[in-house]
């Protein structure tokens, strides 16, 4: 019966996924819903919309305002009802749709929204009316994934600059092509093993180790296996979940995963995870839930209840934007196959998480029983929970209190090893625990230096004293030294000045929502060696804080599923092929990549 609900995981995912093969590529929006006016006899104007077939358009979401951002009523027909699955029960129209004003002021901004029948939502589209000329705008609108037809990367004819074709072909392309179907989950699947070994992924160890530890003498090697597996199956179900709910939706949720918010909410789970683990209360599901997902068992928890932890934990991981996630996500968009880049999602999730299962099985022999030290055991994990917390909410911190946290947290484990009731034991383990001990209170008091000092790393708390002996200052890269564009005309404008001046150019897209993009402007732009490799490269950012029209359609040219991402372009304003960097960047990769593009630059 185990095995049978580990397979039942794996089919649900493909059940959902596969019927999403027959779509075809969404159109874009304007041939998807085309808006005409004309003026009625009576006076009233009339807005139509032609909508293609396998496309429909919301009643409800059908609204108008005036110069003053004043409402204007709508006459609109009854829709066709539809059970929506975004929106539940709600009207559409299909092949045609209306709606009419009366006494229409000269200038009317037009909202609306519709769908694919089975595939992408798009996202709200505005349009202004001009009543006197009878004309209508092109759309204003968030960013969505609005697929090109075509599965190469091209240069569009109002850009000025192109995009290499290792920049806008995705890590799934080059698979497909290189071996097709097979190939691509073999190289997802290696994609996510590597991932593994991330700070990203370092947070699921302990919670898998927590899991374990529950199950006390009824742990064995075979029940790890299975609680890991489940666990991992589930973390992965809800990856290829990521990219069929981002198809359907026609929205960029890393921006949804990677906003302060979501990061604020997860921080704030482990940090009730730890107090929990302290004995401060204890987190309990309900009697019914609870038996259910344990099978009635007193201790411990079920394959159910362990899949349904690797659900969760999926949004502890899911904001962290890499190169392979940015691809599967970039090809759904751009084809609209909702099949091929879920699965290779589900075989990123799934190598992310082989490590946790060969952790789990052999664990099952090594992990403690239930005792006194169970309990020490429990308050480790704690920490390691709370550390997590101080962790993901780094970036959401002012950085001149980055080391605060982290020198009350090394100082307060190390009272704890010391302390009669903590970690106190004799033999090797006493001198391991006391050792431990020294270490976390020497670090913390450095820290607590640091942070006088005003240091901003955790790593380096000392680095102000060193940088003040040093005769060699190099000027750290500020934000502020990326001139801003919005535009393509803009960022095509900036080329042009840089290739005059024989520059290459280094497009950062960022924003203020983007943790990572935090951690990159702290720790990776204030190198040295950054700095120094930066150095003749114009520099160029796109925040995309606000999305709207412009830089929505300066993404889809960039070929960016979002923040952070770096392009570098050489002075013919082409986009140096093999220097993209996505997601979490290190000053080596940006170094490297800062040269590369030097190179051809000449």
């Amino acid at each position: 019966m185990r095995k049978a609900s580990l397979l039942a995981l794996v089919w649900v995912l493909i059940a959902a996924i596969l019927p999403a093969r027959a779509l075809e590529a969404p159109l874009p929006m304007d041939e998807a819903f085309v808006p005409g006016i004309a003026r009625q006899d009576d006076g009233r104007l009339a807005i139509t919309w032609t909508i293609a077939d396998g496309y429909y358009l919301y009643r409800d979401f059908l609204a108008a305002e005036d110069e003053g951002n004043r409402p204007i009523t709508l006459q609109t027909e009854p829709g066709t009802v539809k059970d929506d699955p975004g929106f539940g029960t709600t009207e559409v129209y299909y092949q045609k749709a209306s709606a009419r004003i009366a006494n229409a002021p000269p200038l009317i901004r037009l909202t609306y929204q519709g769908c694919q029948d089975g595939g992408l939502c798009y996202p709200p589209t505005t349009r202004t009316i001009d009543t006197a000329a009878m004309t209508i705008s092109k759309p204003v609108g968030g960013f969505a994934f609005a697929p090109a037809k075509d599965a190469r990367p091209v240069e569009a004819p109002d850009t000025g600059f192109s995009i290499a074709a290792d920049g806008g072909e995705t890590a799934v392309d080059r698979l497909m092509t290189g071996g097709g179907f097979a190939l691509l989950l073999a190289g997802f699947l290696g994609f996510g093993l590597l991932l593994a070994f991330t700070p990203c992924v370092f947070p699921m160890y302990p919670i898998v180790a927590a899991m374990l530890t529950r199950e006390g003498e009824g742990l064995t090697a075979r029940r790890g296996f299975m609680l890991a597996s489940a666990y991992v199956l589930a973390l992965a179900s809800a990856f290829g979940l990521l990219g069929i709910v981002a198809a359907w939706s026609g929205q960029n949720l890393q921006i949804v995963m990677q906003s302060p918010v979501a990061v604020g909410v997860v921080a704030a789970l482990f940090v009730l995870l730890a107090l929990s683990s302290f004995g401060l209360f204890h987190i309990k599901l309900p009697a019914v839930i609870g038996n259910r997902l344990s099978g009635g068992r007193q201790k411990g928890g079920s394959v159910a209840a362990a899949a349904l932890l690797g659900l969760s934990s999926a949004f502890l991981i899911g904001p962290c934007v890499t190169a392979p996630l940015a691809g599967a996500l970039l090809y759904i968009a751009r084809t609209g196959d909702i099949a091929v880049g879920a699965l290779a999602l589900f075989a990123l999730g799934l190598g992310k998480g082989i490590p946790l299962i060969i952790m789990a099985t052999i664990g099952g022999k090594a992990l403690p029983r239930a005792g006194a030290w169970m309990e020490r055991v429990r308050h480790v994990f704690g920490f390691a929970f709370l550390g997590t917390a101080i962790w993901l909410a780094t970036p959401l911190v002012p950085e001149r209190f980055v080391l605060l946290p982290w020198a009350v947290f090394s100082l307060a484990f190390g009272i704890y090893a010391v302390a009669p009731d903590g970690l106190r034991s004799t033999g090797g383990y006493g001198v391991l625990t006391r050792l431990t001990a020294v270490v976390s209170l020497i670090w913390g008091s450095l820290l607590l230096v640091g942070f006088g000092l005003g240091a901003s790393d955790p790593l380096t708390p000392l680095g102000p004293l060193k940088r003040a002996a040093s005769v060699d200052q190099t000027a750290a890269i500020q934000k502020s030294d990326f001139a801003k564009v919005g535009s393509a005309g803009a960022l095509s404008r900036l080329l042009d000045t840089a290739a005059s001046g024989r520059q290459p150019t280094l497009v950062y897209v960022t924003a203020g929502w983007c943790v990572t993009c935090r951690t990159i402007e702290r720790s990776v732009l204030t190198k040295p060696d950054v700095a120094a490799s930066l150095d003749g490269i114009r520099l160029v950012s796109l925040d995309v804080s606000t999305l709207d029209a412009e830089n929505g359609a300066l993404m889809r040219s960039l070929a960016v599923v979002g923040p952070p991402t770096m392009i570098f372009f050489n002075r013919s304003k082409e986009e140096a092929p093999g220097t993209r960097l996505v997601g979490e960047i290190t000053a080596g990769s940006l170094a490297e990549a800062a040269r590369m593009a030097k190179g051809s630059a000449q």
